[in-house]
C-alpha cells in the first residue's frame, strides 16, 4: 500500500498531524497499537475545551474526526522496521503486511519506567503524578510529596511547592548542602529515610511508610520516572538521538524534521517537555512542513 505519509503513532501528536494532512488531500496510514501514554490517567487538563476530559475519549473523537476523512486509512498494527531508498520509505509492520510512503512521521511515543516502591505503579495517574500543571490544582492545598528518582527531584520539589506543603522524600538518597538550603527557602520539607511502600485506599494515597517504621500523611506524590522509546525506528533509520536527563530523545529541528532527510518526529518522543498541547502543536507544526515539502520539494 503506497502513500504520501506514513504516520507511525496515533495519539494526540500522530492524529493531529494526519487531521492537517488530510484537510490538504493527502493519502495518509496512521499506525497505532491503542496504548497510548497517559492511558493511566482519568482526566486530562490544561487543553482548551477539553478541561477534565476523559483521554480516551478525546482519543476517539480525534480518531472519528480524522477518520470522516476520505484519503486516511487506519492501521491497529505496529511497525518493526522501516527503510529508505530512493527517497521513498518502505515500513515493515509485525503483522507481515509493507507499505511505502513518501514522508515518515515518528510519533510512537514513550514509556515510563516506574520505580519498583509498592504501592507505586498501581496509583500512577491517579494519586501518583509526574505534572503538577496537568494534576495539581486538584490536590491543592493537600499533603505533597516527591520521590527523589533524579538529579533533578529537588527542583521538582521546588516547582510542586506552588501547589501545597511539599516534602521531598531522599528514600535514602543523599542531598548536598546548597540543595538543601534551596529547598528550606522555599519551604520544602526533607525526609532522609528510605521509603518502604505507599498505602491508600484503591487508587488513592493516604499514607507513605518508611523504612524506620514511621508514616506520614500524603494524598499525591509526585515522580519524575525515566522512560523509554516505545520503538526502536529512529535508530534503524539513523536518525539523531539525543540523551536526556530522563532518557533519549529524537533530535528535530524548528520543522520537525530529524537528521534524516523527510524523517520527522513529533510528541514526546521529540522534547523534553510534555503535554497534549504540546504533542498536538508538535503535530501540525510536522504536518505543515511535510506537506510543504511535498509540494516544493525536500527541506533543507
Amino acid at each position: 500500500m503506497h502513500h504520501d505519509v506514513i504516520i507511525v503513532g496515533g495519539s494526540f501528536a500522530g492524529l493531529s498531524a494526519a487531521m492537517y494532512l488530510a484537510r490538504a488531500r493527502k493519502r495518509v496510514c496512521v499506525l497505532d497499537t491503542g496504548e497510548p501514554r497517559n492511558r493511566f490517567a482519568a482526566r486530562s487538563h490544561g487543553f482548551f475545551a477539553q478541561d477534565g476530559s476523559e483521554p480516551q475519549v478525546m482519543l476517539e473523537t480525534m480518531r472519528r474526526q480524522v477518520a470522516a476523512y476520505p484519503t486516511v486509512h487506519f492501521l491497529q498494527d505496529a511497525a518493526v522496521d522501516a527503510q529508505a531508498e530512493d527517497g521513498m520509505f518502505s515500513v515493515a509492520l509485525r503483522s507481515g503486511a509493507l507499505l511505502t510512503g513518501k514522508r515518515l512521521l515518528l510519533a510512537f511515543g514513550i514509556s515510563d519506567e516506574m520505580p519498583q516502591t509498592p504501592g507505586l505503579a498501581e496509583r500512577w495517574g491517579t494519586s501518583v503524578l509526574h505534572c503538577p500543571y496537568c494534576h495539581g490544582y486538584e490536590f491543592a492545598d493537600r499533603q505533597l510529596g516527591v520521590l527523589n528518582t533524579s538529579p533533578m527531584s529537588h527542583h521538582q520539589a521546588m516547582l510542586i511547592g506552588e501547589w501545597g506543603p511539599t516534602t521531598l522524600y531522599l528514600d535514602g538518597g543523599e542531598l548536598d548542602r546548597e540543595h538543601h538550603e534551596a529547598l528550606a527557602r522555599h519551604g520544602v520539607g526533607i525526609e532522609p529515610a528510605a521509603v518502604e511502600r505507599l498505602a491508600g485506599e484503591g487508587g488513592a494515597l493516604s499514607q507513605i511508610h518508611l523504612a524506620d517504621g514511621r508514616s506520614r500523611p500524603l494524598d499525591a506524590l509526585f515522580i519524575a520516572p525515566r522512560n523509554r522509546l516505545n520503538s526502536s525506528l529512529a535508530e534503524r533509520l539513523g536518525c539523531a538521538l539525543e540523551a536526556g536527563p530522563l532518557g533519549q530523545t529524537v533530535t528535530v529541528d524548528e520543522m520537525q524534521m530529524t537528521s534524516v532527510p523527510n524523517v520527522f518526529a513529533a510528541g514526546d518522543i521529540a522534547r523534553k517537555m510534555h503535554s497534549v498541547t504540546f504533542a498536538c502543536s508538535d503535530g501540525v507544526m510536522a504536518a505543515v512542513a511535510m506537506h510543504r515539502s511535498l509540494v516544493f520539494g525536500p527541506l533543507s
